[in-house]
């Protein structure tokens, strides 16, 4: 048996098909994956992410110590409620995990990092905060519902109430607290929507009003197809401790400036912009019938030197799409290796689709 988040027994009374992820039990869907994704898409759907990990740093020094802990400049974040994203690297500039950072107050910041890399991140966190007297607290009193959609704000705060209006007016990649609930305006579909941290106890109770009020249960299995559309990395599949972010497209995630700013990491990725990066990510968009897959070779110039990081057929564009890290030099055509069959496929930019829109020529 798996972890459970307070909204296991809610899944299984749902008829959820339920799946180890990350040693929790999840929902992978409720039915269909496809009519999920298509809900997220063209209405409002949610998604338990209540085994996100969900941390408060607290102390005088907070803003210094993720300024050196994260590649990513919390200094830009000014505004009570204000959202980053950022990569949390090592020594080597290998990715420890990404994650979304809030600037609640001069000294407290919210953090948020991924459930299958919980254990080492709370570790790493933690040994680097001894220094700068940063508190670290696992919020594990707190559930978290993602509503994504283009009608989801406006459902969410139907169920949420009076005190929640003011969350409508959120500006993208922030969040405040509302009614007792810390509410963002942030996702992982591609999608417009809120991401809604409260107390564990309220879990179920406000699922079902969710649910109620026209938002669709969605499970694991669309929230990977919603986000690979939207050109959102997966760590472990996209990026991990063996990559940089130059080489996972997330260079833009990198603050080098100002350069007098010391952060884990920032001397590799020095090293590596100086040497040249050798591999690149690509979106790829598959011309021939089949299905793209992670770890399928790509072929690029006659030579197996690419590989798909994250593959799946997109419900959206009805076409097989795929993120792959390949050779700085590829341009346009490449192969890859489905079952011993070299099937032809076009590099294009991502997103491959936000806010329901293709952002691709087909």
């Amino acid at each position: 048996m798996g972890l459970r988040t307070p909204l296991y027994d809610t899944h299984v009374a749902a008829g959820a098909r339920m799946v180890d992820f990350g040693g929790w039990d999840m929902p992978v869907n409720y039915g269909s994956q496809i009519d999920e994704h298509h809900a997220v898409r063209r209405d409002a759907g949610m998604f338990d992410v209540s085994h996100m990990c969900v941390l408060d740093l607290t102390g005088i020094r907070v803003r210094e110590f993720l300024r050196f802990l994260l590649a990513n400049d919390v200094a830009k974040l000014k505004t009570a409620g204000k959202a980053l994203y950022s990569c949390m690297l090592n020594e080597q500039g290998g990715v420890i995990d990404d994650l979304i950072v809030y600037f609640m107050n001069d000294t407290w910041f919210r953090m948020v990092v991924n459930a299958g890399t919980r254990d080492k991140d709370i570790a790493w966190i933690k040994k680097q905060a001894a220094a700068f007297s940063v508190e670290v607290k696992v919020r594990d009193d707190l559930a978290m519902i993602a509503v994504q959609g283009p009608n989801a704000r406006g459902k969410a705060v139907s169920v949420l109430g009076e005190a929640t209006q003011a969350a409508l007016q959120l500006k993208i990649f922030s969040g405040g607290e509302f009614g007792g609930y810390f509410i963002a305006r942030t996702g992982y579909t591609g999608e417009d929507g809120f991401e809604v941290m409260l107390p564990k106890d309220d879990a179920a109770l406000t699922w079902r009003a969710f649910h109620t009020a026209g938002i669709a249960q969605c499970g694991l299995g669309a929230r990977d197809t919603l986000r690979l559309e939207a050109g959102m990395n997966l760590y472990g599949n996209d990026m991990d401790e063996a990559q940089s972010p130059l080489e996972s497209g997330l260079t833009w995630t990198i603050a080098f400036e100002p350069s007098d700013r010391n952060f884990i990491g920032r001397s590799a990725l020095e090293a590596q912009q100086t040497a040249g990066v050798p591999r690149k990510m690509v979106g790829l968009l598959l011309e021939d019938r089949g299905v793209l897959r992670s770890h399928q070779p790509v072929i690029v110039d006659g030579h197996p030197n690419g590989e798909i990081t994250s593959g799946t057929f997109s419900p959206t564009l009805e076409r097989s799409i795929a993120l792959a890290r390949v050779p700085v030099a590829a341009q346009t055509q490449v192969k890859v290796d489905i079952r011993g069959k070299h099937l032809s496929a076009r590099i294009v930019p991502y997103p491959f689709v936000r806010n329901g829109k293709a952002c691709i020529e087909l």
